[in-house]
Formats: C-alpha cells, sequence, structure tokens
C-alpha cells in the first residue's frame, strides 16, 4: 500500500484514527491499530498538567509498540507551556507531536485553547513554532474549517502553521459553531491541500470505505482520519484496508464477532487500568457496540450497572441467544 511521508515517519495511506477525548484511550488505540489504522492519535494531553506534574496527564503520555505510528497530542494557549509539554513528551518517545486547534468543548475553547486558536493566528503561530524547536519528532497540528461561517480561515491559518514548522495539518471540516452537527465541508480540505505542500489529513463524517475513498478523490488528501464513524467498530479499518485494495466490500460482522470484539476490548482496557476503573470506562464503548441491536434500549440501561467483566460476558451470552 502507498505510504505518506510525515516529518521522516511513513504511513499507509488508508485510515487512521483521530485524537478524541475519552475515547482514543490506549485499549482503543490497540484495537484500532490491530484491525489495519495507518496511525493513531492520543486523547487530548493538557500541557499545563503535565508541566505541573500531573500523574493522570503523565500516565496518557505512555505509549506501547502495537499503538505506533502514534502521536501524542498536546493543548494549550500559551506558547511557554506547550513547549514545555513538547519537551516532556520527548521522554516517552512518541513518533509525532500533534498540537490541538480544533476541540470546540466549551470548557477547552473558553481558555483559549483548541479552536479558539483558530481565533488568534498569531498564538497559534508562537505555538508551534516554540514546540517545534522543543520537539525531538514531528510536530502537527489539527484545525477546523473555521471558528463560525463568518470566520473561515482554515487556508490561510494553515499556511502559517507551514511556515512556523508544521510537518502536516489534519483538518476537519466544521466549523466551531458547529460543533458535530450538520455536515462536514470536504471543499475546505480540498482547498487547503491545494494552498500547503505539507501532507494534509481530511476529517470529517467518514464511517463507511465508500465515504472514505470518496474523501481521497475529492479533496486530494494525503491521509484520511475517522473518528465517530469507529465508534464500536474498530474494524472499520479493516474494512477501508481491503476495500481501497480490492474495491471490495467485507461482510458485516456478525453478533457472535461483535460481542467477542466488544469482549477483547474490555479486556484489553482492564490489563491497563484495571477491572473496576476499565468497566466504568467502558459502558459508553459498550452501548456503541450493541447499537441497532435487538433489546438495544434495555442494553443501554442496563450498562449503567455493570461493574464486573463477568457481567459483561453474561450480557454479551444473552445478546448472541436472542438477535
Amino acid at each position: 500500500m502507498e505510504k505518506i511521508n510525515i516529518g521522516g515517519v511513513l504511513i499507509e495511506k488508508s485510515a487512521a484514527l483521530a485524537p478524541m477525548a475519552s475515547v482514543a484511550d490506549r485499549a482503543y488505540r490497540l484495537m484500532c491499530r490491530g484491525y489495519g489504522a495507518a496511525y493513531t492519535v492520543s486523547e487530548m494531553i493538557s500541557s499545563k498538567g503535565l508541566c505541573y506534574g500531573d500523574k493522570k496527564s503523565a500516565e496518557m503520555c505512555r505509549l506501547t509498540d502495537g499503538e505506533r505510528p502514534c502521536a501524542l497530542q498536546l493543548f494549550g494557549e500559551e506558547p511557554e507551556f506547550v513547549a514545555r509539554a513538547a519537551y516532556k513528551l520527548n521522554a516517552y518517545k512518541p513518533d509525532i507531536i500533534d498540537i490541538n486547534m480544533g476541540c470546540p468543548v466549551p470548557k477547552i475553547v473558553g481558555n483559549g485553547s483548541g479552536s479558539a486558536l483558530m481565533k488568534t493566528p498569531d498564538i497559534a503561530e508562537a505555538i508551534v513554532r516554540e514546540t517545534v524547536k522543543n520537539a525531538q519528532c514531528p510536530v502537527t497540528v489539527k484545525i477546523r474549517k473555521g471558528w463560525d461561517e463568518n470566520s473561515i480561515n482554515a487556508v490561510e491559518f494553515a499556511k502559517r502553521m507551514e511556515q512556523a514548522g508544521a510537518a502536516a495539518i489534519a483538518v476537519h471540516g466544521r466549523t466551531r459553531k458547529q460543533m458535530y452537527s450538520g455536515t462536514a465541508d470536504w471543499d475546505i480540505i480540498r482547498q487547503v491541500k491545494q494552498a500547503v505542500s505539507v501532507p494534509v489529513i481530511g476529517n470529517g463524517d467518514v464511517d463507511t470505505p465508500e465515504k472514505c475513498r470518496a474523501m481521497y478523490e475529492q479533496t486530494g488528501c494525503d491521509l484520511v482520519m475517522i473518528a465517530r464513524g469507529s465508534y464500536g467498530r474498530p474494524w472499520i479499518f479493516e474494512e477501508v484496508c481491503h476495500y481501497l485494495e480490492t474495491g471490495e466490500l467485507l461482510p458485516e460482522k456478525t453478533v457472535e464477532e461483535r460481542m467477542e470484539i466488544m469482549l477483547r476490548h474490555t479486556r484489553l482496557l482492564i490489563d491497563d487500568i484495571g477491572e473496576g476503573q476499565a468497566m466504568k470506562e467502558m459502558r459508553h464503548n459498550i452501548i456503541w457496540y450493541v447499537k441497532g441491536m435487538k433489546g438495544a434500549a434495555a442494553l443501554r440501561r442496563e450498562c449503567s450497572e455493570l461493574y464486573f467483566y463477568f457481567q459483561l460476558e453474561d450480557m454479551a451470552k444473552r445478546i448472541i441467544e436472542s438477535q
């Protein structure tokens, strides 16, 4: 399969797992890589948290070989702190350091981080420039179309990030005001691709292999990134790889296969953080795994009472028997 080059890091041109808070944890990254995700990005890591010695922030930086190539993603609004955090990340040997300039969540935006940086391109440029000085790996950024429909600035913003030293730019085709509603604008991804010379990663509304190919064809992007389209379906990356190589769609996973994948995902998380915490954090994933199945509403309610792995095993058996 063809590969793209991000600052010396070679990545297969299929589909990557997007950074997603409370979703793209270590276990999920391992699951998606196991199904062929070309590249993964961590959950957002607080630059200040890392600089001030927060244990949770530090734990989020730990990488395993099975996740690579993998980027650790920082968020922050002060160039000094993001640069210092990048220096600290060197100890974890990420393949890439990504800077979040696209998160629309109020608590992130309210501090001037995430997509709020698209309103302050001077600060964003300084963040990239200082981070590049302190990082021992390529530095990339993830942006949005703009703040709102009256301030669509992705193209000019991307140019400035490239000039500051960004090795690649990921573009989500929505404004911050849209959050995750409406339709992603793939044309803005095409415009950014035509405006910069570094690789461009397209993101937004890809939830099938056919849409992945369509994004490549319509935008000319170098890599496609999948986010919500992978919820409860980490095997979408396997489907994408197969479709891009053969033009054929793989058969749908059976209920038995889906339940085994869900249980394997849970075991990975338990191995990583322990059964008690893992079962709490898996609840939203389990809801996605059972979506569309018979009795899904009752199963969603049952998820809130899952505390032990054996309870999930029992649920999986009942689901298989009832479908």
